[in-house]
């Protein structure tokens, strides 16, 4: 304990403003979890409110919480206890955070929620750069693509979310290692995170055994609840995996969000590169723009270093070529990265010195810097 300094309660929220709740990613105090502080030097007690009874990030925010304190002068200890808001607390936080439904039930915006609210990526003003990861068929590692794609743009600092659109092959949760469901607080839904990458999936909702048998109208109204209940806070980059093909999802998915790009992933066959052109020529049709090519299992590399094109070559040129974009990347066929994806360690996470890692880089790297659009909207300046 220093001697001579007095550490008072406007200090301690101070303190603990820094402080953001994990899930939510704002400050604790400006959220109105911190309840009660009591200084009794060198002992400093907290309360603090839980968004919802049994938070599973409930010993991170301790963590962090008690870190802060201990740093004030004249602070040994830290005492954090915690309480949980009542459902009037978590209401008013939904709407402060996410908005009223009921304020925007006579919005013309198309595509609204049905209670009203509107699809936030549809709006031209804005911020998030929302890209479509597809493929004409299945069995190219689209998904494992997509996921390292995610967490490759979050290592260069961006905020990234993923909304996982493959309703009967839900994989990206797995491939994330996300083992928990999304908090609801009063009826909006915060995603979990891992390797900073934000995700939704129907994963959260069924049984991994569970098969989804829906038609059309009930995938339309489930995907845009994910883009409407969900609080996504306004990312750099939303990605979404789309299933195989080009049937009712992706449909839907180019009517909800219009200024969306579209990603196409390939292998090196012929064959599969003209499955692949079709998901290139339903954007085209839906008025979407196609960003680039990305070709999978391009080589493996063998323990005596040579390269071995196990399927063929150049069909990401080829497509890349018809379509006419660039081809982004060449993703390498590594153990690591099948292996990775079947325990949820994405390999551009955990071996990031890896050949496919640094290839995740690259596309990433094109697609922020090198492909990052040239022209924002303004709407809000009009011509009289």
């Amino acid at each position: 304990m220093l001697h001579g300094v007095s550490t008072t309660r406007d200090d301690v929220v101070e303190a603990l403003r820094p402080v953001e709740d994990p899930e939510l990613h704002r400050s604790i105090v400006d959220l109105g979890m911190v309840r009660d502080v009591v200084v009794d030097l060198p002992l400093v007690r907290v309360v603090v409110a839980l968004t919802v009874p049994g938070c599973p990030l409930k010993a991170e925010i301790q963590t962090r919480v008690t870190e802060a304190l201990v740093e004030l002068a004249g602070v040994d200890a830290a005492e954090v206890e915690f309480t949980v808001m009542s459902d009037e607390e978590r209401a008013a936080l939904r709407e402060r955070l996410h908005g009223d439904p009921a304020a925007t039930a006579g919005s013309q915006a198309a595509h609204g929620h049905a209670e009203g609210r509107t699809i936030p990526f549809a709006d031209p003003a804005n911020r998030t750069r929302v890209i479509l990861v597809a493929s004409g068929k299945g069995g190219v590692g689209k998904s494992s693509v997509t996921t390292n794609l995610a967490v490759a743009l979050a290592q260069r600092g961006s905020s990234v979310a993923v909304v996982d659109a493959d309703v009967w092959g839900f994989s990206i949760p797995a491939m994330l290692g996300l083992d928990r469901p999304p908090v609801v607080i009063d009826q909006m839904l915060v995603p979990p995170e891992a390797y900073g990458v934000r995700c939704i999936s129907m994963g959260f909702f069924v049984e991994e055994d569970q098969p989804v048998i829906w038609r059309g109208p009930m995938l339309h109204k489930a995907l845009e609840q994910f883009l409407t209940d969900v609080f996504w806070d306004d990312p750099d980059f939303l990605l979404v995996d789309l299933p195989p093909g080009t049937g009712d999802i992706s449909i839907s998915l180019s009517q909800f969000l219009p200024r969306a790009q579209v990603l196409v992933v390939t292998t090196p066959q012929p064959a599969a590169q003209r499955v692949a052109q079709r998901a290139g020529t339903m954007a085209e049709k839906v008025r979407l723009d196609v960003v680039g090519v990305v070709e999978n299992m391009s080589w493996f590399t063998g323990d005596d270093g040579v390269r071995y094109e196990l399927f063929g070559t150049g069909g990401g040129e080829q497509l890349a070529e018809r379509l006419d974009v660039p081809l982004l990347g060449r993703v390498p066929l590594v153990p690591l990265l099948r292996e990775g994806g079947d325990v949820g360690r994405p390999i551009t996470a955990v071996e990031p010195d890896s050949e496919a890692a640094a290839a995740f880089r690259t596309v990433a790297e094109r697609l922020a810097v090198d492909l990052a659009p040239t022209r924002r909207g303004h709407p809000e300046l009009k011509i009289l």
